[in-house]
């Protein structure tokens, strides 16, 4: 990364957006080219819910040769993951996958704390992958509007979140589902797996110049 920054003119201790789209940028070309040696694919690491929203860099780990996880939202993913290591693995491999459950999603992109914690937590920074999915799930699915999501989401979650926590993620939901098509409209191929997809070549066809403004006025 030392010699990527040096070639781009960035100073290396500058963490800004630029910092973290390089460093993902560069792992995707180590991972196309190791595979061109090996005569191998790289297999992409996102899931439905980060297409949503739009939570990869584009041209980084939004790209790969296939795209293994993309009809699969993230609490799924988990659900997965814990489930295999109850059910399917030997201990020592059902304490890694337990521990990779248990641990904050993040793209780890900027240094760790001093104290060696994450410093970058997706759900922190983009809202709970719970609330996204089921929006998502609506939004697909069923195609309803922003307001009726809400009055459900109120009530599929009482008692778990405020009725203003759940508005305050449905906006961003919104704002960065149109904002972010873009990053679709180009998605390796990947299977589906539920009843939709975000796939640009079967269910979601979305120009990616769409606003998201209706859909909030209507919360509104």
């Amino acid at each position: 990364m030392e010699q990527h920054f040096s070639d781009i003119g960035h100073d290396a201790l500058k963490l800004d957006i630029t910092y973290e789209n390089s460093q993902a940028r560069e792992r995707t070309q180590i991972l196309m080219d190791i595979a061109n040696q090996v005569n191998g694919l790289v297999i992409g690491t996102g899931d439905l819910s980060e297409l949503a929203l739009g939570w990869a860099t584009y041209n980084g780990d939004h790209m790969s040769m296939y795209g293994v996880n993309v009809g699969v939202p993230k609490t799924l993913v988990r659900f997965i993951v814990q489930w295999v290591s109850e059910n399917q693995m030997d201990a020592e491999t059902a304490k890694i996958l337990a521990d990779v459950v248990l641990t904050p999603v993040s793209p780890e992109l900027l240094p760790a704390t001093h104290d060696g914690q994450i410093s970058q937590k997706t759900e922190d920074l983009v809202g709970p992958y719970e609330l996204h999915d089921f929006f998502l799930y609506q939004v697909l699915r069923f195609g309803f509007q922003p307001s009726k999501i809400r009055w459900m989401a109120v009530r599929a979650f009482e008692g778990v979140y405020e009725e203003a926590v759940i508005e305050q993620w449905l906006r961003t939901f919104y704002r960065r589902f149109f904002a972010q098509q873009f990053k679709r409209s180009c998605l390796p191929d990947g299977p589906k797996v539920g009843s939709v997809s975000l796939s640009p070549r079967g269910d979601w066809r979305m120009p990616s110049d769409a606003v998201a403004r209706m859909w909030l006025e209507d919360l509104d």
